[in-house]
């Protein structure tokens, strides 16, 4: 059987592209290195700070729904509109009890089963463009102010890191945990 030249320098084009295409996905990947370590004294500390539903890792300070309603109106009012019922974003009160219905809302106070997870989520988030930009004082202020809006707090509550976590929210006991080996 006789190959011209032309199908052989085919082949051995193919075998070459098919080589290289093979070494290439054997290869180590390279990374581009972006941005930079965080300093374990400056940095680290600030975004490994986790709060429990117990409590647990909540900062010194406290506020009220009052000066709650002052930093909402001027931080998040325009995104969550006034009253927190929702503009470009979500609504963060109201739909009480409407899990079992057509249409649930989830908002803070319908679907959040913790308080310090309210703490928690302001603090790593909100505002979007500056998440770690408000003091604990500020963000206990804020959580008074939105848990006061569905009476799930009294509206004169002082919130500190001994009463968020006695809070209870509406929605506490809606959650159960599965685990593979309970079911």
């Amino acid at each position: 059987m006789k190959m011209d030249i032309s199908a052989i320098s085919i082949r051995i084009s193919l075998l070459l592209v098919l080589f290289w295409c093979s070494a290439a996905l054997l290869a180590e990947p390279q990374y581009q290195a972006l941005g930079q370590s965080a300093s374990e004294l400056t940095e680290q500390p600030q975004w490994n700070l986790t709060i429990s539903p117990d409590g647990t890792g909540l900062p010194p300070g406290s506020g009220d729904a009052k000066v709650g309603q002052q930093i909402f109106e001027q931080r998040c009012a325009g995104c969550h509109g006034f009253d927190a019922i929702g503009a470009s974003a979500m609504p963060l009160v109201g739909e009480l009890g409407s899990l079992r219905s057509e249409y649930p809302e989830k908002t803070v106070n319908s679907y959040w089963p913790y308080a310090t997870t309210l703490f928690d989520y302001i603090r790593r988030a909100m505002p979007p463009a500056a998440p770690y930009s408000l003091s604990s004082h500020e963000i206990y202020a804020l959580c008074a102010y939105i848990l006061s809006q569905d009476g799930i707090i009294e509206a004169n509550v002082e919130l500190n890191e001994v009463t968020l976590p006695q809070v209870k929210m509406p929605n506490r006991d809606g959650f159960s945990a599965v685990y593979p080996n309970n079911r």
